[in-house]
């Protein structure tokens, strides 16, 4: 139980802060609500569980080790962001939420996990820290626990987030606020894009 405890907190504050899941599902909150974007969500947590899941059995180390590949996943993960923060700018331009537009799909969400340097330094970095506390168990059965015990986590801390766009939908009915909160967004992206460079 003591080595569940660290791993509690940990999943729960790289969960929670601010990275390119979170802001996508803000925006996904806004311009489509919760319900549309539980397939988001739930796409996020499967996706970032079998990341975890090879980061534990020691392929996120080997992929991390090898420079070109550590460079493709920040290009692609750089190239999405930037795709989504045009996206956003044409959302702004129309001045409404898309009906014709579609929040990001299950599969879709899932594998962009693969793209995301946030995703993959939360899973070498939870694998290399709280592995090695479950020694005690089978090698499955602490991949398998800690997989379980990081979604289960993940999984409220992404929902808070294209919750809280939800309820921001409500306030973002005059088209001034709704303009300035896009343009937030867009810049929130774009830097997403970025700072996966520093």
């Amino acid at each position: 139980m003591e080595a569940f405890l660290p791993l509690i907190s940990f999943a729960f504050v790289s969960s929670i802060t601010p990275g390119p899941n979170n802001i996508m599902l803000t925006s996904s909150g806004i311009w489509f609500g919760f319900q549309r974007s539980v397939p988001h969500m739930l796409g996020i947590t499967f996706g970032f569980g079998v990341l975890l899941a090879l980061c534990a059995f020691g392929i996120g180390g080997l992929v991390i080790a090898v420079p070109e590949l550590v460079l493709l996943l920040k290009a692609l993960g750089s190239a999405y962001l930037l795709y989504l923060a045009w996206q956003l700018r044409g959302m702004r331009v129309s001045g409404a939420a898309s009906e014709a537009g579609r929040p990001m799909s299950f599969w879709a969400a899932a594998v962009f996990q693969f793209a995301n340097p946030k995703a993959w330094v939360m899973a070498v970095t939870g694998a290399s820290a709280f592995m090695p506390m479950l020694h005690n168990h089978p090698v499955w059965l602490a991949i398998l626990l800690y997989c379980l015990v990081f979604c289960a986590i993940n999984l409220p801390c992404v929902s808070v987030w294209a919750g809280a766009g939800a309820v921001l939908r409500r306030y973002l009915e005059r088209p001034l606020w709704r303009t300035a909160f896009a343009a937030t967004m867009i810049l929130l992206t774009i830097y997403s894009a970025l700072a996966i460079w520093f």
